[in-house]
């Protein structure tokens, strides 16, 4: 096989650029209808079918170029070897192995998952990604292989739930930021329309079984808000169609019922005719499901349109509850603080009031001190200077000796005279100091007396 194979080798697999592009949805057929291509063994060579002698001629240099084209078919960022990358494969020969299982699908990258039940003939393959899948299913489906017909299918996702009442703020960032608390997550996906406003369901696919179940029960039996707003996810098991492949005619069952469906080709019922009659009927039964649905869906918008109104009507209340219960609570706390406040300027007022009349108490006993200093201090000044002034003159007067001082040795004389005699050589008086008036004298000697007396009193 001179080139070595091809990457295009089912239809639009390839680009003049040399690149994989993957094919349409479906198989890679056009939307126009289903156009039937050779399977691509059956395009470049006649021999033994897949998994015979023939593949293993294909060098490996050649696998390996065409894994690096189908390589640049990643998108970036997208998780690899996903339960959406998961192909089943049905009528397999009974005598096919592991290893024959996986050269079939070598030239589309090293596969992650491969089981293979040989008595039902049939077997699962995870690929890396989505597309080389795709490619792998377009090109395989119908492959003959030992005189059977391989059918090859995407796998159905068992971990997938479907998700509704979704706010149209919901992106599929936050829908899978929401449910990766249940486990690891493959894809999650808000549904759009055609003009890419969300229509409030989504798809989320989990990497394991528990994971989904967790998140199913989790989410039945609790309230699972995403934003703001109380409008809680509907979480269910995704109900999942093959609206790709749908149903050949190869497939379909060869059975008598069959066979009676099939006498009559398609056709328009004539009018007056007993098939047009019943027909009818069924267009009046479909009509009156169609108005009854119609209605259904305009009573439940309704019905969703007046709680939107009330819930939007509550929040607001609810919302002005708290903020009021907000300002009773900080009004409660300004009042204990300004309570606590006056407390502390109360305990502040005491203590100076105890500081001030502690310091007056301290200046007073201060001042009684320093009164009792000086009053003592006074009355020493006062002991000192009575007692120079009082003793001065005696002592000098008794300590004057005879020409003109009085006589020590007997000051009295006579034991009834209180002053010893004027005159003679040794008294006092006028004559024995005749500059001194006698006023004076007997005023000195009477204020000496009576100084004397005090003391000895």
């Amino acid at each position: 096989m001179p080139g070595g194979p091809k990457p295009g080798g089912g239809p639009g697999l390839s680009t003049p650029g040399g690149h994989p592009k993957p094919p349409h949805r479906g198989g890679g057929e056009p939307r126009g209808g289903r156009q039937h291509h050779p399977p691509y063994h059956q395009q470049h060579h006649q021999g033994p079918p897949p998994g015979g002698r023939s593949e293993e001629k294909i060098s490996d240099s050649e696998v390996s170029g065409f894994k690096a084209n189908l390589s640049l078919l990643r998108r970036p960022g997208e998780k690899t070897y996903t339960q959406r990358c998961r192909l089943f494969v049905g009528n397999l020969p009974a005598d096919i192995t592991e290893d024959e299982f996986k050269r079939l699908f070598a030239k589309y990258g090293e596969p992650g998952e491969v089981f293979i039940n040989k008595g039902k003939g049939f077997g699962f393959i995870k690929l890396e990604s989505r597309a080389l899948a795709e490619i792998a299913k377009a090109e395989l489906d119908d492959t003959p292989m030992r005189g059977r017909q391989l059918r090859v299918r995407f796998a159905t996702h068992a971990a997938a739930l479907s998700v509704r009442n979704l706010s149209p703020y919901v992106s599929n960032e936050l829908l899978e930021e929401a449910f990766s608390q249940f486990g690891p997550i493959e894809r999650a996906v808000v549904i759009v329309d055609d003009r890419g406003r969300s229509t409030g369901k989504g798809i989320v696919e989990f990497a394991s079984k528990p994971a989904a179940r967790k998140a199913f029960e989790r989410c039945s039996e609790g309230v699972f808000l995403l934003t703001t707003t109380p409008r809680p996810v509907i979480v269910e098991p995704l109900e999942q169609l093959d609206d790709e492949d749908g149903l050949p005619e190869k497939l379909a069952q060869k059975n008598p019922m069959y066979q009676k469906e099939r006498e009559t080709p398609p056709r328009f019922a004539q009018h007056g005719t007993f098939e047009y009659e019943y027909s009818q009927r069924w267009k009046s039964l479909d009509e009156m499901e169609k108005q009854q649905r119609e209605q259904v869906e305009k009573n439940m918008k309704d019905a969703k349109d007046k709680l939107e109104s009330e819930m939007e009507d509550a929040y607001h209340e609810h919302q002005a509850n708290l903020l009021r219960q907000d300002l009773m609570r900080r009004q409660e706390e300004l009042r204990r603080m300004e309570e606590l406040h006056n407390q502390e300027m109360q305990k502040r007022k005491e203590m100076q009031l105890r500081q001030e009349e502690e310091r007056r108490r301290r200046e007073e006993e201060m001042m009684i001190r320093q009164r009792e200093m000086e009053e003592q201090m006074r009355r020493q000044r006062e002991e000192s200077y009575s007692r120079m002034g009082y003793m001065d003159p005696r002592e000098r007067d008794m300590r004057m000796g005879g020409g003109g001082a009085m006589n020590m040795g007997d000051p009295y004389g006579s034991g009834g005279q209180k002053f010893p005699p004027l005159g003679g050589g040794g008294g006092i008086g006028y004559e024995a100091n005749p500059g001194v008036p006698p006023a004076t004298m007997s005023g000195s000697m009477m204020g000496s007396d009576m100084v004397r007396m005090i003391d000895v009193g």
